[in-house]
């Protein structure tokens, strides 16, 4: 998996505002409503998903390309209310954001044994990533309050802030790709980018 977020030499301090006053009706409503219903089809492909794993051994490509899709318009969308960039985040499930770039290996075929293994025993194994999460987030809150001074005054998101919400998101992916029998690697307890990963993504793109 390669998630990365740009980060800007120079931050709108204008957009800032905009989206710390009005970000909720011009950005969340309108595709919170979009991928709230697009995500419901999602449950709807995992669980055929499951049956068709189980029964094939095999993971429908179809099915890959949506959720990745899917999870990619989600962070370009997280991407801007986290002030992490700036502009505004397309619509739709083809769009393209040069500023966030998610992408996914495909693997055709999954183990049915690690697909009965999450299946029933997988609430037992993010148990400890929801734990480390969970301490993660309370950072999250405090580089949002910072950064959003630091934008205001200098027009700039510190990079060590920066990185630090990246990898906070690329934890999460991680852990949402593992679950839902996209990724055979069980998820590591880091958001740092993993070199193999790199090399991975660019030959499955």
């Amino acid at each position: 998996m390669k998630l990365e977020i740009t980060l800007q030499e120079s931050n709108s301090r204008g957009e800032l505002l905009l989206r710390s006053f009005f970000g909720f009706f011009y950005i969340l409503i309108p595709h919170g409503f979009c991928l709230f219903f697009l995500s419901l089809w999602g449950i709807v492909l995992h669980i055929i998903t499951w049956w068709a794993i189980l029964i094939t051994g095999k993971f429908p490509k179809s099915f890959f390309d949506y959720q990745v899709k899917l999870y990619r318009w989600s962070l370009r969308v997280s991407a801007r209310l986290y002030n992490l960039v700036d502009g505004y985040p397309a619509f739709g499930l083809d769009a393209v954001d040069d500023k966030v770039t998610y992408e996914v290996p495909y693997t055709e075929t999954y183990s049915r044994g690690r697909l009965l293994l999450i299946t029933f025993f997988g609430w037992l194994m993010i148990i400890p990533h929801i734990f480390c999460l969970w301490f993660l987030i309370i950072g999250v809150y405090v580089v949002l309050f910072i950064s959003w001074w630091a934008i205001l005054f200098t027009g700039k998101y510190p990079a060590g802030m920066h990185r630090y919400m990246v990898n906070f998101l690329r934890w999460a992916a991680r852990i949402n790709l593992y679950f839902l029998f996209m990724s055979p690697t069980y998820p590591p307890f880091n958001g740092r980018p993993d070199p193999a990963e790199q090399i991975a993504s660019s030959f499955g793109s």
